[in-house]
């Protein structure tokens, strides 16, 4: 990520929507447009430092545009903005009021579906197909929180005659939402929208790879009558923008989706001010195979495991556990259909896309090259696709006989690598899936339903699956347990994250007490 500074930023080109961005129209004449990327009070504005950070296309590696280099200073607006909006106009609506917004903001996705698509495909370089679906899974999550915010139900306590006690389920207050580059509209949704039908109000800062469709979804929800300081978007660095944001006095809870490293930092951040906070972290995803499984259904859930956004996914199978019987079959079907799999400009019509970044292309590559210095046997990929000299493409890479030390068996490649192991029964199949440090997700394969769910509880992982991959939808909650996080996202459960309970008790006056 290239810094340009300290300069004046050039007049915004208005509506990130409008934009006809170079992977649109094919034009690449004129200089990269600068967006105005502080998004506070329902207007959007330049980060104060002047700075710009440029948004590569990962599929050309061209500069397309600029957004802000947020930092302290824009922070410190956007806690004001979202905490003036919490004590308002925010506060003072009904429920159901809140609902019915979440339901006009996600009709107006549904309504820019395909200009969000384009811009989520140049940010990340996806298939615009997958893209297009990651805009459909939003507007589910917009109209499932949007079901919840009237039902949000407190309850009472039995005490006995004497006494009346229950609960309300309070607004959490100003949340903090700090986003991942993989999945960014997605992501965003996925923590906001709870966030809004709880009640509180929100301040995001994207991955400053990924910024475009946050961006854009702060300006439909302005357009579909969010009051000022609801939805708030700050763009920039991590260290600068996202550590100003969680340790902000004005921010009351934290949602972090990215990697173990960064959520250990955002997690002490947090504690210093007693801030709860939600993390889902990195993944090393074992998928067990047994001699009795569907063998064509379980290769076609490893491939889509494996692959779909080019392994970036914190719940993407990483580790391929298959009982000895069956390991060279497998590998063999299972390598044969990745052959098949095409890698294109997200764009164009294809199976992956580009990585997101040069760095992440150069983590990968490390990766690849441990594996094999250490003597893990590559049986596809490794390298770019033929012919590719631009853009961070990755072929679709298979390994087996890894080193159980090397960088690719044990830590998190997020990337379209996956690596094979044997075992022979069910407890050394547990050993191999639970060796790791991580505990996100994890899922087996076998004919034998008993099977199935005695290793489900043994399994240590906070989502298991039973004969697919990817099972669930927003109504599901997510999340992890060791170092993959902790606290759940989707589904109600999502919901509590932004809910505090207030336990309110009365003294009921007898009525000799009250005669007296």
């Amino acid at each position: 990520m290239t810094v340009r500074s300290p300069t004046p930023c050039p007049d915004d080109p208005g509506s990130i929507l409008d934009w006809q961005a170079p992977g649109q129209t094919r034009d690449t004449r004129g200089a990269p447009p600068v967006f105005a990327s502080v998004f506070i009070d329902n207007e959007p504005r330049h980060a104060v430092s002047g700075e710009i950070l440029e948004v590569i296309d990962p599929s050309t590696e061209r500069v397309i545009a600029g957004v802000g280099r947020g930092a302290a200073e824009d922070i410190d607006a956007a806690a004001m903005s979202a905490r003036a909006a919490l004590q308002g106009s925010w506060g003072a609506i009904t429920p159901q009021q809140r609902g019915d917004m979440l339901l006009t903001l996600a009709a107006a996705l549904e309504t820019h579906a395909e200009q969000l698509a384009r811009l989520e495909t140049l940010d990340v370089g996806k298939p615009l197909d997958a893209s297009r679906d990651d805009v459909v899974g939003s507007v589910a999550t917009l109209r499932y929180n949007a079901g919840a915010a009237d039902k949000l139900e407190g309850s009472s306590v039995p005490l006995g005659r004497e006494f009346l006690d229950f609960t309300e389920l309070e607004p959490l207050g100003v949340t903090a939402h700090i986003t991942p580059w993989n999945f960014p509209l997605g992501m965003a949704a996925r923590s906001v929208a709870p966030a809004l039908a709880a009640g509180c109000t929100t301040i995001v800062k994207p991955a400053e790879q990924s910024s475009f469709t946050t961006l854009a979804l702060a300006e439909l929800a302005a357009g579909a009558g969010f009051p000022p300081g609801v939805i708030n978007v700050v763009t920039g660095f991590g260290e600068e923008a996202g550590t100003a944001l969680v340790t902000h006095p004005s921010v009351d809870g934290v949602t972090f989706t990215g990697s173990v490293e960064t959520g250990r930092k955002v997690g002490a951040a947090a504690g210093q001010s007693i801030k709860p906070v939600v993390l889902e972290l990195g993944g090393k995803n074992p998928m067990i195979v047994f001699a009795d499984a569907d063998m064509e259904r379980a290769v076609n859930a490893a491939l889509d495991g494996a692959f779909d956004n080019s392994g970036q996914v914190c719940s993407s199978v990483s580790r391929l556990l298959l009982q000895h019987e069956i390991k060279d079959a497998f590998l063999k079907a299972f390598v044969a259909r990745a052959e098949r799999l095409t890698t294109t400009a997200g764009r164009d019509s294809g199976d992956l896309g580009p990585l997101v970044s040069e760095d992440q292309f150069n983590k990968v590559t490390r990766h690849i090259a441990d594996a094999i210095e250490r003597g893990g046997r590559l049986l596809l990929g490794g390298t770019r696709p033929n012919g590719c000299k631009t853009g961070y493409f990755m072929q679709p890479t298979v390994f087996r006989d890894v080193d159980p030390s090397s960088m690719l068996a044990s830590e998190e490649t997020f990337g379209p690598v996956v690596s094979a192991f044997g075992f022979d029964g069910e407890d050394e199949a547990i050993a191999l899936a639970n060796g790791l440090p991580y505990g996100l997700a994890a899922g087996i394969h076998t004919g034998n339903i008993d099977r199935a769910l005695r290793l489900a509880r043994r399994l240590e992982a906070g989502t298991v699956w039973i004969n697919g991959w990817f099972i669930g939808g927003v109504q599901a909650p997510t999340g992890g347990v060791k170092s993959s996080g902790f606290g759940r996202e989707r589904g109600l459960a999502g919901i509590n994250n932004y809910l505090r309970i207030k336990n309110v008790g009365l003294h009921i006056a007898s009525a000799t007490d009250a005669k007296a």
